[in-house]
């Protein structure tokens, strides 16, 4: 909209000129003899007024335009809503993603389900590399970097299965590092959380190192029980950060094999 929106403004004044340079052309014609020539002329205090004042009130508008639109579309700021929005974060690893949903106490891995029509706020970092979250259909893309945390707001307006993807480089397991995430009704997040619950392993330091190991997830698996605040654990690196892509040489196999 943007895009749009300064397209239409700048057309406002380029349509016009265009027209004006035609007609100009045709009324200063040679054959015209209505036409007032003045090969004296050198200043009208008018005519600047319009050539300065006219450009400087559009790069006016369009800097207005662009300043609260791009903050609008800041991914921290937080979308209209009347219910709260759901907590989600998110650790990007070598070469998966983990989802901690620290008020439902249960994670997930390579598989992102949220409520649809509710806004879900992201509390996203890195636990190796610099890597990019981005679900290409729900909205803009946001950089995960090792000890800090970024913010993103997103949602759903109705059901589905949309691809979220890294979209940055992180190494021999990037071509494989994506997730599916599900917008489900309030009833089937509710199962879905009740589900999560029942099966799996307990998120703790200790698997969340086997976790952290190189590898790609064959496949999405959940966490029934999340201990404590381990994604502080992960931003202040009290949980060791991964190792990063290893130099070429190093005789590593194929993440898939590992």
């Amino acid at each position: 909209m943007i895009l749009i929106d300064s397209m239409a403004i700048m057309l406002a004044i380029v349509v016009p000129t265009i027209v004006a340079t035609f007609l100009f052309a045709w009324w200063y014609r040679a054959s015209n003899t209505k036409a007032r020539y003045l090969p004296d002329w050198a200043y009208s205090g008018r005519v600047e007024l319009v050539v300065w004042g006219i450009p400087a009130l559009v790069v006016m508008l369009l800097g207005g335009v662009a300043w609260i639109g791009s903050h609008d579309l800041d991914p921290a700021k937080p979308l209209p809503s009347s219910s709260p929005p759901l907590e989600v974060q998110v650790v990007s690893l070598d070469w998966k993603w983990l989802f901690i949903y620290p008020d439902q106490r249960v994670a997930s891995v390579n598989r992102l389900v949220i409520p649809a029509g509710a806004p879900v706020h992201f509390l996203l970092t890195s636990a190796s590399v610099m890597n990019a979250f981005f679900i290409p259909q729900l909205g803009s893309m946001i950089y995960a970097m090792n000890g800090m945390t970024s913010e993103l707001n997103l949602q759903a307006d109705t059901p589905g299965a949309f691809h979220g993807l890294s979209s940055h480089y992180s190494g021999d397991g990037f071509s494989d590092m994506h997730f599916e995430a599900l917008a489900v009704s309030d009833d089937k997040f509710g199962e879905w959380i009740e589900a999560a619950r029942k099966d799996g392993p307990i998120l703790n330091s200790e698997s969340y190192a086997e976790l952290a190991k190189q590898n790609v997830a064959p496949r999405p698996l959940t966490y029934r029980a999340v201990d404590g605040d381990i994604f502080q654990q992960i931003v202040s690196q009290k949980l060791p950060p991964g190792p990063g892509p290893q130099a070429q040489g190093s005789g590593a196999v194929s993440p898939k094999e590992h």
